[in-house]
């Protein structure tokens, strides 16, 4: 920690003279991905493709500029229907997707946005590929079957596997490869429907020789590192396919908690057929056991039954299946409802008219369900008045009804239905039913002084419907004024007693409720209801309920509290006050909205004012912080060559910030400066003062020397006014070494994609293409372009320009180098320029060829004003050749080449072994500008470079 010592010993604080608002910028955006990709493919009109093996760790950037500092979210569309990314959206930099799957495959979206302009958005599409192992399937022609399956008959042998990309299918008979017209008895093809997706080898009219091993091999032609695969079928002429028997009824009627054994055997089939066991539900029972095509379910319940299938197969022809179906014995819902005679229209029970009795239960098995009565506990057998009768079961099933033609005295008493399955251990279920003087049809009120129903917000209501009758109906509540769910959730709700309670009654409860006889355990009549309103009282609703105010000490501050509703919203008062010292009260007028203002605001008057908004229930209360605190700095991450080295061991930082709404409050004095080392608790503290006003958009500079190489640290920045310490903001600075850490050097061959972080101008006609001549399509251009890379070999990678259609004569692209830090001893003035020597390959061959020219642009400089510091224009010849340049930057810099077309197709013009070192070259040439004539530029191997400047890109 000395070094952190001597960082804050020796700091400065620079105030940079940039234009208010002018390091304000909306945000750009680029993605960078990790090594683990097995393709990454420019689409110049569309979007970057990335191709990666299933399984591997899927890594991507999300590169920002901007300041403030944008927000960054990764999101994605969706790779197939049911994949709607949910994962979510990633707020982070970094999207990290270790072992992806299939499904993970699509467009990643990175949107980063920062309040100014628009929100930049970069896209990706990830190709995830894979290979599954194939499987063949073997099917006879149509109307050809016979006992012996595959004697003297026509076979297809179909391969199928899932895979991306899509699959060449190849068939092997033994050891010897099988392709159409090889054997007349032999077709290969693809299904018009399917083409692409399977490969079916057709065997006409089977021979001896056709019965043999049969390889479909599955190749995606080792993209990926992906291997083939390969499936081995053997056709004989015992080859058959599968069947099987089950040794259970079909249905099968349990009662619950009995263990049940499914068995299913294999009586055919070759190979032999593997057995599974699928249920109608989807899924096994989790307690289920498979066994050798044994199904057991120990403890059967209700909720386990349904239909279960076995299912054989041996790829040979369809599966063969078999079901059977599993009924759990149950009964439940016992219910009854009292009918009066329906020729009068008195529902009463009356001496002499008739009356039924309807009793209903839900069992299953229903053709097992059987009813019996009881009148006082006797047994009662239909007669001629005392008709026992069962409902149709397709109009109302498990329903049994007793009808009493001229009811007479004698025949009050209790009626019991007894409900019960003939299968037995499942408990009865008994309903008793009272007819008497006193069974008389329900009536519903509503007590007096129960409706409307007055409550405050969070207490417990009761809403109470008075229901006589005998027997008692329940009653069902729901809401009468409009289509919403009562307080439980559900549509309706059920109340034995007539009483509704409702705990912790809220505002949107309000309205009517409606309270109704149901049929069940009850008369059969015209529903009876009432309606009771429910009025909810609360306090004031207001706005806003928090806020923070910033400002100065001497500044007005104006607070302003809205009520936004109340019930009741008569009669209401405020009270300002701060913290418990009352301000100012009042009564609302025709007014919604209260102000309080401070005219000139004093030390004391900070703290926590608070506006309370009273009616009869309570207050509603906005809350204002008024506070002194200054906003936090923004840290700015788009610092022009943030690092520099000028000893082994150390390093020293660039560290900007802007300061947020500097004059919100009083001025900003000083900031105290926190930094440590990751990984450590320990903080070093200074504070550095601020001479004069911070203007808005104003960039400050503190640099930080003396950090220990290659350690990480955390900075905390914190502004300080009169009224003290304000809001921080804390940042990560981190050591970036240099593009090529073993050798300290810059050389660039291009055989790596980002290809050395140079980019294409985004102002020109065309782009620069990486590629190699392995991969170049010469058809159209034979005689120009290279037929390798500089060092002759045709996997080696270069850069080059296409002049194919639809370029034409004059088109440019442009290439850019990284920006270039030159770093002088002395980090923050340059005495004596450093000279670079400059040196690349070039290949310039065909009739066609136009201009290639070098650029030098230092900051601050545009293409044009910087001019070419070499050129050369014709055909050179089928050969690399190399160019040595001595530059002379003053200020950080960037190498450009320009690519001009010629005029014709003929023209392409290639690049490679970029590099640059400290010093003059070793062998100059004289440099000047030169057309086609003048080819005398120095060709000589390159030497390996030391570079002394930092690449500024990615340092974020």
């Amino acid at each position: 920690m000395d070094g952190i010592l001597s960082v804050l010993g020796i700091l400065t604080l620079v105030l940079e003279g940039i234009s208010c608002q002018g390091v304000y910028a909306p945000p750009t955006v680029r993605i960078v991905h990790s090594d683990n990709a097995c393709n990454v493919e420019e689409e110049r009109y569309s979007e970057r493709v990335y191709t990666i093996r299933e399984g591997e760790t899927l890594e991507l950037t999300c590169l920002v500029t901007g300041h403030p500092r944008p927000q960054i979210r990764w999101t994605k569309t969706a790779g197939s229907v049911s994949d709607r990314f949910q994962d979510s959206s990633v707020f982070n930099e970094t999207l990290h997707i270790a072992k992806i799957q299939r499904h993970q495959g699509g467009r990643y979206y990175c949107k980063a946005e920062n309040g100014l302009g628009s929100p930049a958005i970069k896209s990706i599409r990830v190709d995830v590929y894979y290979l599954d192992e194939p499987v063949v399937t073997v099917h006879q022609s149509i109307g050809e079957a016979k006992e012996q399956f595959y004697y003297e008959r026509t076979v297809f042998l179909r391969c199928v596997a899932n895979s991306n990309p899509p699959i060449r299918y190849s068939w092997h008979r033994g050891r010897d490869v099988l392709s159409q017209g090889s054997d007349k008895g032999v077709e290969i093809y693809e299904p018009f429907f399917t083409q692409g997706e399977t490969k079916i080898l057709k065997l006409k009219n089977l021979r001896p020789k056709d019965y043999a091993n049969y390889s479909c091999i599955a190749s995606v032609r080792n993209v990926c590192g992906i291997a083939d695969r390969r499936v081995v079928f053997r056709l004989t002429n015992k080859t058959a396919p599968a069947s099987i028997k089950l040794l259970v009824e079909d249905p099968i009627v349990v009662n619950p908690g009995q263990t049940v054994s499914l068995v299913c055997i294999s009586t055919g089939g070759e190979p032999a057929p593997s057995l599974a066991w699928t249920s109608g539900s989807g899924s096994l029972p989790e307690k289920s056991l498979v066994k050798e095509g044994v199904l057991t379910i120990p403890a059967i319940a209700s909720e386990d039954a349904g239909v279960y299938s076995c299912i054989a197969s041996n790829n040979v022809g369809n599966p063969a299946k078999k079901s059977t179906t599993i009924i759990v014995r149950a009964l439940k819902k016992g219910r009854f409802w009292i009918t009066p005679d329906p020729y009068h229209n008195d529902d009463n029970i009356q001496i002499g008219r008739e009356v039924k009795i309807s009793c209903q239960v839900e069992a299953t098995p229903p053709e097992e369900l059987q009813f019996s009565w009881l009148k006082n506990g006797r047994a009662l057998r239909s007669s001629e008045r005392m008709v026992i009768t069962q409902t149709d079961p397709d109009i109302s099933p498990g329903t049994t009804n007793l009808d009493i033609i001229d009811l007479k005295f004698t025949d009050f008493g209790t009626y019991t239905c007894v409900a019960a399955l003939r299968g037995g251990a499942i408990p009865e279920i008994s309903i008793d039913v009272n007819i008497s003087s006193t069974t008389v049809p329900p009536n519903l009120t509503v007590p007096r002084g129960k409706s409307p129903m007055a409550v405050r917000e969070g207490d417990t209501v009761e809403l109470e419907c008075l229901v006589s009758g005998k027997p008692k109906p329940i009653i069902l509540w729901s809401r009468a004024d409009k289509e919403a769910p009562m307080p439980d959730g559900s549509m309706q709700m059920e109340s034995y007693d007539g009483v509704l309670r409702i705990v912790n009654v809220s505002r949107e409860m309000s309205g009517s409720y409606r309270c109704q006889t149901s049929q069940y355990n009850g008369f059969n009549v015209k529903p009876r209801e009432a309606v009771i309103e429910l009025i909810v009282h609360y306090p004031p609703a207001v706005e806003p309920v928090w806020q923070e105010v910033r400002q100065g000490l001497g500044r007005m501050v104006s607070m302003n509290c809205r009520a936004l509703r109340a019930h009741p919203s008569r009669v209401l008062r405020f009270e300002w006050r701060l913290g418990s010292r009352l301000l100012h009260a009042g009564t609302f007028d025709s007014r919604d909205d209260t102000d309080y203002i401070v005219r000139s605001l004093a030390r004391e008057g900070y703290g926590e004012y608070t506006c309370d908004i009273i009616n009869e229930v309570g207050p509603g209360r906005c809350t204002f912080l008024v506070t002194g605190k200054a906003y936090s700095p923004e840290f700015y991450y788009d610092t022009y060559s943030p690092l520099w080295q000028n000893r082994p061991r150390v390093y020293g930082y660039k560290l900007q910030w802007t300061q947020m709404n500097p004059s919100a409050v009083d001025r900003i004095m000083a900031y105290r400066l926190g930094i440590r080392q990751t990984g450590q608790q320990r903080w070093w503290e200074q504070e550095i003062q601020v001479e004069g006003n911070i203007q808005k958009g104003e960039l400050i500079t503190h640099n930080l020397t003396e950090l220990i190489r290659p350690e990480a640290y955390v900075v905390r920045l914190t502004p300080i006014t009169r009224f003290g310490e304000g809001d921080s903001s804390t940042r990560v600075v981190m050591y970036s070494a240099p593009i090529n850490p073993r050798l300290r050097e810059f050389h660039c061959s291009f055989e790596e994609d980002p290809v050395c972080m140079f980019t294409q101008d985004k102002n020109d006609d065309f782009d620069w293409t990486r590629h190699s001549a392995a991969t170049r399509d010469t058809k159209y251009t034979p005689n120009t372009g290279p037929s390798g890379d500089r060092s002759g070999s045709k996997q080696g990678f270069f850069m080059y320009i296409e002049t194919s259609r639809p370029r034409k004569d004059g088109d440019t692209a442009r290439l850019l180098s990284p920006t270039f830090n030159v770093a002088p001893r002395n980090p923050y003035s340059i005495t004596s320029p450093p000279v670079y020597c400059f040196s690349f390959y070039y290949h310039m061959y065909g009739k066609h060829i136009g201009t290639l020219n070098a650029f030098v642009k230092q900051k601050g400089q545009s293409t044009s004003d910087a001019g070419p510091v070499w050129s050369l224009s014709g055909n050179q010849g089928d050969r690399w050749r190399q160019a040595k340049i001595s530059i002379h930057p003053t200020a950080s810099f960037q190498v450009i080449f320009e690519g001009i077309r010629g005029p014709g197709i003929e023209g392409d013009i290639a690049i490679d072994d970029v590099t640059l070192e400290e010093g003059e070259c070793p062998d100059p040439p004289s440099n000047p500008i030169r057309g086609a004539a003048a080819h005398s530029v120095s060709s000589i191997w390159p030497l390996r470079v030391t570079l002394f400047f930092t690449v500024i890109i990615g340092q974020r």
